[in-house]
C-alpha cells in the first residue's frame, strides 16, 4: 500500500497545482457572489476528482487477472501510452507559455464567474476536475496504479481518499482561509492569482515531463529481463512469468 501511495502522490500534486481550478477559485473568492459560490465550487471540485479516479480504478480492474501472463504486459503498455501523452502535454504547455513581456490571457468563461450561482459553481468545479483532459489523464494514471495493485477494498478506499485530499488541497486551503479571514486574504489571493496566470504553463510543462518519464519508466520496467539470468520477468506488483528452460540434473 505504501508503494502505491508513493506512486500516486506526484499525480495528485499534478492536479493540485493545475492553474485553472486555482485561478477560478481565487476569482470566485474575490467576486460579489463569493459566499454562495465558494462552497459550491469546492464541492464540485472534490466530487469530480473522486468520480474520475474511482472510474479509472474500476476500469483498470477489467484488465486480465494478475496471475495471467498477459496482465502485466497490458498494464505496462497502458503506462507507456499514458506517459507518452503526458510528455505530449508537456510540449504543448511549454509552447503555449506567454513570451517575455506578454500577459497570459484567461479563458473567456472566467469572465462569467462574477455572476455565477452556487449550482453553476458546483458544475464548473466538477467539469474542471473530471472532464479537463489534463486532469483526466492524471486520474487515468492514478486509477491504473490503484486498480492493478491488488489492494483490499479498505486499502483502495484509503489510497483514493489520500489522492483526493491532496489533489483538492490547493482549492480547499484558500477557500477555508478566506472563510476565516476574508479581509486579510483578498490581497494575497489577488497577487497569487496574477503570478499563477503568468507562470502556470512553465510549471505544468516541467511537472508533465517528470510524470511522463516516470510513467514510461514503470511501463518499460515490466518488460525488463531478469538481471540474474536469461529469464524475462513481467511483473505488476508481485506477479511474474519465467521463460527459463528447466535445469538439467548433473550426473554424479
Amino acid at each position: 500500500m505504501r508503494a502505491v501511495i508513493g506512486e500516486i502522490l506526484p499525480l495528485s500534486v499534478g492536479i493540485a497545482i493545475g492553474p485553472l481550478a486555482i485561478i477560478a477559485a481565487v476569482l470566485m473568492l474575490l467576486s460579489p457572489q463569493a459566499r454562495s459560490t465558494r462552497l459550491g465550487f469546492l464541492a464540485g471540485w472534490v466530487i469530480g476528482i473522486t468520480v474520475a479516479v474511482v472510474f479509472f480504478t474500476l476500469l483498470s480492474l477489467m484488465l486480465p487477472e494478475q496471475d495471467s501472463g498477459s496482465s502485466s504486459s497490458v498494464v505496462g503498455v497502458v503506462k507507456l501510452i499514458l506517459g507518452g501523452l503526458l510528455l505530449l502535454l508537456a510540449v504543448l504547455q511549454w509552447r503555449g507559455r506567454p513570451a517575455e513581456g506578454e500577459t497570459a490571457e484567461l479563458p473567456k468563461w472566467m469572465s462569467a464567474i462574477d455572476s455565477m450561482t452556487a449550482v453553476k459553481a458546483l458544475g464548473l468545479g466538477f467539469l474542471l476536475a473530471a472532464v479537463n483532459p489534463k486532469n483526466l489523464l492524471l486520474a487515468a494514471s492514478a486509477g491504473v496504479i490503484i486498480g492493478s495493485a491488488a489492494l483490499s477494498l479498505r486499502q483502495a478506499v484509503a489510497v483514493v481518499t489520500i489522492y483526493v485530499v491532496l489533489a483538492a488541497c490547493t482549492v480547499l486551503i484558500p477557500v477555508s482561509a478566506y472563510l476565516l479571514a476574508s479581509a486579510r486574504m483578498s490581497s494575497p489571493l489577488d497577487e497569487f492569482g496574477t503570478w499563477l496566470v503568468d507562470n502556470s504553463n512553465a510549471i505544468m510543462a516541467v511537472l508533465f515531463v517528470v510524470l511522463g518519464v516516470a510513467n514510461d519508466r514503470k511501463g518499460i520496467s515490466t518488460f525488463e529481463p531478469d538481471q540474474k539470468g536469461s529469464s524475462w520477468h513481467i511483473s505488476a506488483y508481485g506477479s511474474s512469468t519465467s521463460l527459463m528452460a528447466p535445469h538439467k540434473r548433473c550426473a554424479h
